[in-house]
């Protein structure tokens, strides 16, 4: 993030301290991205509507509390929503391995070369789904949501080293189990 983004945030986040009514604009800039790493999650969008209105309800609430620490406002967001989804979790289960959909209609690779990919897409998220919950949050908080090491250490409550430590055991557990899926040649 640049200098001038941070300041602009800084002073969005500032307004929103003093006057709830200006918690809008927060809202609007990590809406979506708050909204996708949720549905990642719980893979049902009434469910995700539900957590992310949560954790947008609870970040208005505390935002008297915040405490700007260097770190990018939307590591907070994503501090809430990982313990958003987790209380959630005690209730409800992923239903189905993420999907990777794709437009057919765009000229591109051939069909069976699609279904392919997104055939191994499935088994790929399908094997993040069975890490241990941990795991799977740091992966998913690096590989999809692009996150630096030291804002998922924020958001999960983790040292830096710790979440360096998660990723690393899940990719190596993803890589035993995808080479144990592969036929013998």
């Amino acid at each position: 993030m640049s200098d001038l983004l941070r300041d602009d945030e800084r002073d969005l986040v500032e307004r929103a301290k003093r006057d709830p009514r200006q918690f809008g604009a927060l809202y609007d800039r990590h809406f979506q991205q708050i909204y996708r790493f949720v549905y990642s999650r719980v893979r049902e969008q009434t469910a995700a509507e539900d957590v992310t209105s949560e954790i947008f309800m609870k970040a208005l609430k505390a935002m008297p509390r915040y405490q700007d620490t260097g770190r990018p406002f939307a590591a907070w967001l994503y501090q809430i929503s990982v313990n958003a989804i987790a209380d959630r979790y005690r209730t409800l289960r992923p239903s189905s391995p993420l999907e990777d959909f794709h437009d057919l209609s765009i000229a591109g690779p051939p069909l069976e070369e699609q279904a392919a990919h997104r055939d191994e897409i499935r088994r790929i998220w399908a094997l993040v789904e069975a890490l241990p919950v941990q795991q799977k949050t740091a992966l998913v908080l690096k590989f999809q949501e692009d996150m630096k090491i030291e804002d998922i250490a924020v958001a999960m409550g983790k040292t830096p080293g710790a979440v360096k430590l998660l990723i690393h055991r899940g990719v190596s557990r993803l890589r035993d189990e995808a080479d144990s899926l592969r036929p013998a040649e």
